[in-house]
């Protein structure tokens, strides 16, 4: 698998974090996928693709309810920890590694493919929104959940690059509502669902933990929420408790688009 620099560097970030997106992640917790397949005709039995699946927990949820699942991940230790949370929990699932801009499948292949708190690591977001739409059937369905922005608040999408990519380097880039509506629109993946939620951070030092943040970047971000400009404060609702906890509430966009 030849992978690009940003590619590359997601998938060594991820492998050697692997251990901390299983059991007791936030993402562990799937209210906001189970909301949003609300949106999703499938019939019995559908073949679903889970896309840089991480910890699996998006996969497993599909595979619970009787579909047949492949998880995807550019990462070999994530895929290992997922298929064993997988064989723990009794579900019978397929893995593959594969970069989300080029999967490994014929066209046509899959009734539902989603993507969980992933695309902001892709090299080619845009690309990959054309992959989703090719290994679609026709009438199948496309499901993302993503860190998002507020389209025209650019002083509060620079602040959150920024703070994102000193926290982790591997994060590429957050795109916006409308950034990914035109791109599905492009790819002939017809809108059903579009919202922008709020979603309340663990505290900023869980992140760090989680990532494995440098120290010289932890001072960074930490700088940068002090000096927060007043857009970034307010759409995000920056706070710090008394105990000294900072957090902030996170845009997440969940969309729900068709195959014409």
């Amino acid at each position: 698998m030849k992978l690009d620099p940003i590619q590359a560097a997601s998938a060594a970030q991820f492998d050697r974090r692997s251990h901390r997106y299983g059991k007791g992640h936030i993402l562990e917790q799937t209210a906001d996928i189970e909301g949003a397949l609300r949106h999703v005709e499938l019939p019995a039995g559908a073949r679903a693709l889970d896309v840089a699946t991480g910890g699996g927990h998006t996969g497993l949820l599909l595979a619970v309810r009787g579909y047949r699942v492949t998880l995807g991940d550019i990462s070999t230790n994530m895929l290992t920890r997922a298929a064993a949370l997988a064989a723990e929990r009794g579900l019978k699932v397929e893995t593959r590694e594969f970069a989300a801009e080029a999967m490994p499948f014929g066209e046509g292949e899959f009734d539902l493919v989603t993507c969980r708190v992933a695309p902001h690591h892709f090299s080619d977001a845009r690309g990959f929104v054309r992959e989703v739409a090719r290994v679609l059937k026709r009438g199948g369905s496309f499901l993302l959940i993503d860190g998002s922005i507020e389209d025209g608040k650019p002083e509060a999408e620079a602040w959150l690059h920024n703070v994102e990519k000193w926290r982790d380097p591997s994060h590429h880039r957050l795109w916006s509502q409308r950034t990914w509506e035109t791109w599905c629109a492009e790819s002939g993946l017809a809108v059903k669902s579009s919202e922008l939620q709020p979603m309340l951070q663990p505290d900023l030092e869980w992140y760090f933990e989680t990532a494995a943040t440098s120290p010289e970047n932890r001072a960074k971000v930490l700088e940068a929420v002090r000096t927060a400009p007043e857009e970034a404060r307010a759409l995000l609702r920056i706070s710090e408790a008394a105990d000294g906890k900072i957090s902030w509430w996170w845009q997440r966009l969940v969309l729900v688009a068709q195959k014409g």
